[in-house]
């Protein structure tokens, strides 16, 4: 008697396993938890591209040529490269800034595609950020936004513009996408006096987190990260979704994927936990006191 083969799901990122490993067990702590045993009764192929995006289109051809019945696609160019490869596998993404503005599923409530999972829209993290800053440099009335060309740039950006507007806060906005457009990016905000940086890409490679950070030393910067990785390397201070969570949550729609469920029907969620952490040497090396309201939140201070 044949045996029955077992459903093997593709995982798919951008970035190194190194930084990674963390997420890919707590995806895995997510199957088990729900009765999917990865290499017992389901099989997880993880693939990266090792921060080379250009790498994206050929691994996840390579992972679907091996019969994968559901795609983990984590971050906005995995999502979008899975999308020209096929249309037709059930694919749940994770940590896309904004599924519905670059195209793939009509709206977060009702996808109407083969997508569904979880993104990290939400204007809620972005006012955090902004009132941390807020409360870093009070009187804060001019910020730098550092971006890179990613998928729904425009829309990020605007999202951004329009919360600091609101707390009337004039925004500058950089596209760095190489060390010299940083370098360049900083050497213009020490001239114009801006007085906090707001990284919203990442979590970038380990070399192009470590300019920035160097960069914002430099320049006697106070900056907010989106991605906990760039507090642990040495950044001030970080503020964003709980991705530990985020690929929990992620295993509960391959669960509802494999028992039978559509993507379209299973709406995209937010994140519904966050993660603040503050680097206390950081703050010392910039002559900052971190004030004590922002201390007694954060989920770890680095001493």
């Amino acid at each position: 008697m044949a045996e029955t083969a077992i459903p093997l799901i593709g995982l798919i990122q951008a970035g190194t396993p190194q930084d990674n490993q963390s997420l890919l067990s707590a995806f895995r702590g997510g199957l088990s938890a729900l009765g999917w045993i990865d290499s017992s009764n389901i099989a997880v192929l993880d693939r990266w591209a090792e921060d080379r995006t250009e790498l994206l289109p050929g691994i996840i051809k390579e992972v679907v040529g091996s019969g994968v019945v559901v795609l983990v696609t984590v971050g906005t160019a995995a999502t979008l490269a899975a999308r020209r490869v096929s249309t037709t596998i059930p694919t749940v993404l994770v940590a896309v800034d904004d599924p519905v503005a670059i195209g793939v599923v009509e709206s977060l409530a009702e996808p109407r595609s083969n997508d569904t999972g979880l993104c990290l829209t939400s204007s809620e993290m972005i006012t955090r950020r902004l009132e941390l800053l807020r409360e870093l440099v009070p009187g804060l009335d001019l910020l730098a936004v550092i971006v890179r060309d990613d998928p729904g740039l425009e829309q990020k950006l605007q999202d951004i513009g329009n919360n600091a507007k609101q707390m009337g806060i004039k925004v500058w906005s950089f596209e760095a996408t190489t060390g010299t457009a940083l370098e360049f990016a900083f050497k213009r905000l020490r001239s114009e006096r801006c007085q906090a940086v707001y990284v919203a890409s990442g979590p970038l490679g380990p070399a192009k987190r470590a300019t920035i950070i160097s960069l914002a030393a430099e320049a006697y910067l106070p900056v907010i990260y989106c991605f906990r990785v760039f507090g642990l390397d040495g950044g001030l201070i970080t503020f964003g979704a709980d991705y530990g969570d985020l690929f929990r949550r992620a295993a509960g729609y391959v669960d509802k994927i494999l028992k039978g469920a559509k993507p379209a029907d299973l709406p995209i969620q937010q994140p519904t936990k966050f993660d603040l952490v503050v680097n206390l040497k950081t703050a010392k090396a910039l002559g900052l006191t971190i004030p004590q309201s922002i201390l007694i939140r954060a989920d770890q201070v680095i001493a």
